[in-house]
């Protein structure tokens, strides 16, 4: 009996070979035909004559006013408490002796500008106060940051300044009599002292909110001491500190009407004085008229002042 011979092993393992390859080929013909296929519509629906195109994502924040709107919002408020008082005076529904009209104040500005005493008084006054909130905003300023970088300059001032904090400074003004008169120095000792508590909370809790990381990294590049506080420490506390400084011009203000009703004879707040002897409700109208415009004033220029030292905060606010 004969044997039937298999094929020789070297042509078995081509024509496996050969197989196996046309099946690769095969299933890769067949991909290739599946992704044209999912591909053709989506080509015709973008070249296509009725194709639409793809849209801008919503954006999902709110709109900011233009700055003429945002202006007519601003000032819409205190036109219509001009209009109310202009109406409530001129209709005889309240007393010229309760409150003097638009007319009145405007009459009694004339006056003081007609006799120079305006600039002069608004002069003394700015004097006083810059001095004041210089000194005390300083020393607020330096003991904020000494007290929030060290646990040591924390134990040593934090427990006075909060004590201090907590005593009203209008009830320091008979002390200060004894101790400084009624001269100059002691105008500005109390408003220097009105302007150090809210300058040393908001520079102190502005410092203990500097990121740990970003003092580490700082003091990794070398920067330690005066170099580590005025590089790193005091920019990122910027916020805190000009907020502080809004406030201190504000309560400095105060101080100030306090300081120049004793022994002052320039100043608003002498001003001030001389309206309640004489019961001049217009100068008395006209001198909260002038408080009102300085603080107005002074906050559009820490406004200004944050929007150059830090230009980055209109993109990040939250409305």
């Amino acid at each position: 009996m004969t044997s039937v011979k298999g094929p020789p092993k070297g042509l078995t393992k081509d024509l496996a070979n050969d197989s196996a390859n046309d099946s690769a080929n095969d299933s890769a013909n067949d991909s290739a035909q599946g992704f044209a296929k999912e591909d053709a519509p989506e080509r015709e629906v973008r070249g296509g004559a009725g194709a639409t195109a793809l849209e801008p994502p919503r954006y999902l924040g709110g709109r900011r006013r233009g700055p003429v709107a945002s202006t007519a919002v601003r000032v819409l408020v205190p036109l219509l408490l001009l209009a109310a008082w202009w109406y409530g005076t001129a209709s005889g529904a309240i007393s010229s002796e309760i409150l003097a009209g638009p007319g009145a104040v405007v009459g009694a500005l004339g006056e003081l500008v007609a006799t120079g005493q305006l600039g002069d008084y608004l002069l003394a006054s700015a004097q006083r106060a810059g001095l004041g909130v210089l000194v005390g905003g300083g020393l607020g300023l330096l003991l904020g940051v000494v007290a929030g970088l060290s646990a040591l300059g924390e134990e040593l001032v934090d427990p006075t300044m909060q004590m201090k904090r907590a005593v009203p400074f209008l009830a320091l003004v008979p002390l200060f009599i004894s101790w400084f008169g009624v001269e100059e120095t002691f105008k500005v000792v109390l408003i220097a002292v009105a302007a150090a508590s809210p300058m040393y909370a908001y520079t102190y809790l502005g410092v203990r909110g500097v990121d740990r990381k970003i003092v580490e990294a700082a003091r990794g590049f070398g920067l330690t001491g005066t170099r580590l506080a005025f590089g790193v420490i005091i920019p990122t506390a910027l916020p805190n500190i000009l907020m502080a400084l809004r406030i201190c011009l504000s309560v400095s203000l105060t101080g100030l009407i306090a300081a120049e009703q004793i022994g002052a004879t320039e100043g608003i707040g002498y001003l001030v004085t001389l309206a309640q002897q004489y019961y001049r409700t217009d100068y008395m109208v006209l001198c909260i008229v002038i408080y009102a415009v300085l603080g107005l004033l002074i906050d559009l220029a820490i406004r200004g002042v944050e929007r150059v030292a830090m230009p980055w905060r209109g993109q990040v606010a939250a409305r």
